[in-house]
């Protein structure tokens, strides 16, 4: 909205910086808690307010600016469009210092071809070989799901090249990288064959970083499960692996790859559980189960069947003991700590994010010893402040930055380490989420996309000027 229009109640309250704590109350993410303060002047973050963009696309902080690197329906260096609905990204380093972004395409059906990689009409649909996509529909027309991948050039700023890396799936939308450089995404549907599709949809599909202009061969990672998947974050330390589910009755779980480096191989998939209330209700809808900062000891509940019929492996889950979640969403591992976001949690159901500490014995015999701790940071009790909070991504220098997915103007926030909040970007385009937030493995470039109108941008500008460094 630009800004010689009437102020909204979310910009009184950042403007005036009023205190927060009977709408949002926040620790600090780390170590010691504190009292909540929005931020806006530039007082304790060095970004400062947002500027009006001139071309009424993105507001940012002073000294920072975004480049346009790539557009729904524009060719790609392999011939095919890039598709619609850019969603999820993970950011990886390249040879020669490029880097490699794998960015998911949330996409249904032939309903919606002007959104896929192979035309308005699927006219480059033969271009492709039949087994480099997962479902080719049964009427002519492929699932159009995707993956892309981009490779860009920090210093030059400059996109070298834009392709098609996964082809077939239905509404990829969130996902995460793995430590062996792959990344991991998430088909947010349950769908069996129907007359329009071929085959079951509801997986996790696995594409290595890699320059080389490739499509792999898609493979579903059944082990991890098949239901309406969000996102993924890896412990790097273990190689487990935690998923969430978008679902309001959902249930966040972990896999214990039999071999990290070859998922196909399988594993165990568990679901989560609060160790002192089994089938705890965690979403504090009608009441208020869980407090702010409260340790829960958690114990992880094996599942089988992890591969279903029927849409109901939650549901399982939830009878065995696992706690219900409203809607989780995005997911970051950040030193040591696993957060997520759950977009409809809370009392007025706009948002919830947690904290997950992982047992020093995490996927061990040893782990009951000295269990996991979850814990509430973050619940939502006015929409002005924050608003469905989506997929968030680790920053550089040790914030996180979380993606709003609400009904107007949709913001891309940061939160600090010491428990305050603040904007970081504005679209001012329309009312489009921002989505797929990451870093260039470097540090010095943010990308992010807005998702319906299919721009991804490259932001840039002083990083190193936040918090002293």
């Amino acid at each position: 909205m630009a800004l010689e229009k009437a102020l909204t109640r979310r910009d009184f309250l950042f403007r005036t910086g009023y205190a927060a704590l009977g709408f949002l109350s926040i620790p600090s993410l780390f170590s010691t808690k504190v009292s909540f303060r929005f931020l806006q002047d530039g007082s304790d973050v060095d970004f400062g307010p947002l500027i009006e963009d001139p071309d009424k696309i993105m507001d940012l902080p002073e000294g920072f600016s975004y480049k346009i690197i790539a557009r729904s329906g524009e060719r790609m260096a392999d011939g095919f469009f890039m598709p619609g609905h850019p969603d999820g990204m993970g950011a990886f380093g390249g040879p020669d210092g490029m880097t490699i972004i794998l960015r998911n395409h949330e996409n249904f059906t032939e309903y919606w071809p002007k959104f896929g990689p192979f035309g308005i009409t699927n006219e480059l649909f033969g271009r492709l070989r039949r087994r480099l996509i997962y479902d080719s529909g049964r009427e002519g027309g492929p699932a159009l799901g995707a993956v892309t991948t981009l490779v860009y050039d920090t210093e030059a700023q400059e996109l070298k090249s834009q392709f098609l890396s996964l082809a077939g799936t239905l509404v990829n939308c969130s996902g995460g990288v793995t430590p062996w450089n792959t990344w991991l995404s998430c088909e947010e549907i349950f769908q069996n064959p129907s007359y329009m599709l071929a085959k079951k949809h509801g997986y996790i599909f696995e594409i290595p970083a890699s320059v080389e202009q490739k499509v792999v061969k898609p493979v579903p990672l059944k082990a991890m499960g098949r239901f309406v998947h969000e996102a993924i974050a890896v412990d790097p330390r273990t190689n487990v692996i935690y998923l969430t589910e978008d679902q309001l009755d959902g249930l966040i779980y972990r896999f214990l790859p039999t071999t990290p480096v070859n998922l196909e191989e399988g594993g165990r998939l568990q679901c989560l559980s609060i160790d002192a209330q089994s089938r705890m209700d965690t979403r504090n809808w009608d009441e208020q189960r869980v407090k702010r900062d409260e340790k829960l000891p958690v114990r992880w509940i094996d599942l089988e069947d992890v591969d279903p019929k029927k849409d109901n492996l939650r549901i399982r889950g939830h009878e065995k003991g696992g706690a219900l979640f409203a809607s989780g969403e995005g997911m970051e591992y950040l030193d040591g700590t696993v957060f997520f976001s759950c977009t409809n949690g809370g009392r007025v159901k706009v948002g919830q994010i947690w904290r997950y500490v992982p047992s020093p014995h995490e996927g061990t015999e040893m782990e009951g010893e000295s269990p996991g701790q979850l814990e509430l940071l973050v619940e939502v009790t006015d929409r002005a402040v924050l608003e469905n909070p989506d997929q968030m991504t680790g920053t550089p220098w040790g914030d996180l930055l979380v993606c709003e997915d609400g009904f107007d103007e949709q913001y891309l926030m940061g939160i600090t380490p010491r428990g305050e909040i603040y904007r970081f970007a504005h679209n001012s385009q329309d009312e489009s989420e921002f989505t797929g937030v990451c870093f260039s493995p470097d540090g010095s470039t943010m990308f992010v996309n807005f998702q319906d109108v299919g721009y991804t941008f490259a932001v840039t500008g002083p990083w190193k000027t936040k918090n002293g460094g």
